[in-house]
């Protein structure tokens, strides 16, 4: 008889392989053209780290791979991850802390059983973490990143969904439920059991007269969510902080072009969120998602530091691409600094950055942490004198420009030698 492979698990050809190694080429050159750094975490891990910070969702934590591993006379129960992001946290609070601000991204596997054995038990995913910084205009540059890549993967009838974590847990600990009680909503509501939430509806009269229409309600626009603070100030007035969080963030996301849906029942089956929530879908199948986490760092022992990031099912992307020409990766860098928070600046200077990746350079936005080693030019867009102004560190120069073309034209005139920079 024949050996098997595991259920669950899938091998690839070298056809399979090729077109594995284009979506994490192209992924790869996204995330380095906008400044992030690539870093590996274990396969193995300690159970508790995904038990103890409460980090997992019960549901999740029955379907992990543990097993004892032995020390002597006694052992540790470890797991075959579950998680990218929980490992990256831990990393962080390990190695990098001092840091304080990190662009992170890594492509890894996971493992969740599935007891049928047709769902795939080992998943790969490309993930981004954004830790030390969190802001509407890191959410932007999140979600943009991962459509980024999808439309260089060819990808086009994207479909963003946008929800908000503190939000819904501000409207369930409104209803004076326990934590207990809440967290188990809150499961409920992200696995999107639509049933279970019918039948609180029956239990509670105040829940079935607020929560439910709240979280039926879906739309597009700030305008939208001004509609739904209304709606709710009188019986939640808690969860106007989280709306107005919500609603920089949208409107960021459309002065930058991002078309998206508003839809606070979608989410995914993570504890850890705490703010925006997105997934991205092609053809009604998710095919990545993410969003904010900012307690997580801490109930590890670590520092109080926010952090967002996402993740992409490479699995799933590898049936809907086809393999094409990666382009190569950037080797010019140019440190964009926004000078107003207004969404038109915000705008150009995404702009002008996409403009600049498609000529070759890295064009890393300013979020507020350090600034790249080895940087000769900076673009500061919304300045008092001029919409862009290229600054040449090496002469200590500054140059005006009108437009993208422009700015290209001043790197090129002024000696930017693409293949020198780091």
């Amino acid at each position: 008889m024949k050996i098997q492979r595991c259920k669950g698990t899938r091998d690839l050809s070298s056809a399979e392989m090729q077109v594995f190694r284009f979506i994490e080429g192209v992924f790869r050159d996204c995330c380095l053209g906008r400044g992030f750094e690539e870093i590996r975490t274990p396969t193995i891990e300690y159970l508790n780290l995904f038990t103890s910070a409460g980090t997992l969702t019960p549901g999740m934590l029955s379907k992990v791979y543990s097993f004892l591993d032995w020390d002597g006379w006694s052992g540790e129960r470890v797991v075959l991850r579950p998680d990218g992001t929980i490992p990256v946290a831990r990393l962080y609070t390990e190695r990098l802390a001092e840091r304080g601000f990190a662009r992170l991204f890594y492509v890894t596997n996971i493992f969740i059983f599935d007891e049928t054995g047709k769902k795939n038990r080992e998943r790969w995913q490309g993930g981004v973490e954004l830790i030390g910084k969190g802001s509407p205009l890191v959410d932007t540059e999140l979600i943009s990143l991962a459509l980024e890549v999808l439309g260089k993967l060819g990808l086009e009838d994207l479909e963003l969904r946008l929800s908000h974590a503190g939000l819904l847990k501000a409207l369930l600990a409104g209803l004076g439920l326990g934590p207990d009680e809440q967290t188990r909503l809150l499961d409920l509501i992200l696995d999107g059991d639509a049933a279970a939430l019918d039948g609180l509806k029956a239990e509670s009269r105040e829940l079935g007269g607020a929560l439910l229409p709240l979280l039926n309600l879906k739309g597009q626009s700030p305008g939208f969510l001004k509609n739904l603070k209304a709606l709710a100030a009188d019986n939640f007035p808690e969860i106007g902080p989280h709306l107005d969080d919500f609603m920089k963030t949208v409107s960021f996301l459309e002065a930058v072009g991002c078309n998206y849906q508003i839809d606070l029942a979608s989410g995914a089956g993570f504890e850890y969120y705490t703010g925006v929530v997105f997934q991205f879908f092609r053809g009604g199948e998710q095919i990545g998602g993410g969003g904010r986490y900012d307690d997580l760092v801490r109930s590890m022992g670590g520092d109080d530091v926010p952090a967002s990031g996402f993740a992409l099912y490479l699995d799933r992307l590898m049936a809907l691409v086809r393999p094409e020409a990666v382009v190569p990766a950037a080797a010019g860098k140019v440190f964009i600094r926004v000078q107003s928070g207004e969404a038109e600046i915000i705008r150009e200077a995404y702009s002008v950055a996409d403009c600049l990746r498609q000529q070759g350079y890295t064009a890393e936005i300013d979020l507020g942490g350090r600034e790249p080693a080895d940087l000769r030019w900076y673009l500061d867009v919304g300045g008092k004198d001029a919409l862009f102004t290229v600054q040449d560190k090496l002469t200590r120069r500054f140059f005006p420009a009108e437009n993208a073309g422009e700015v290209i034209a001043l790197l090129e005139e002024k000696g930017a030698d693409k293949d020198s920079l780091a």
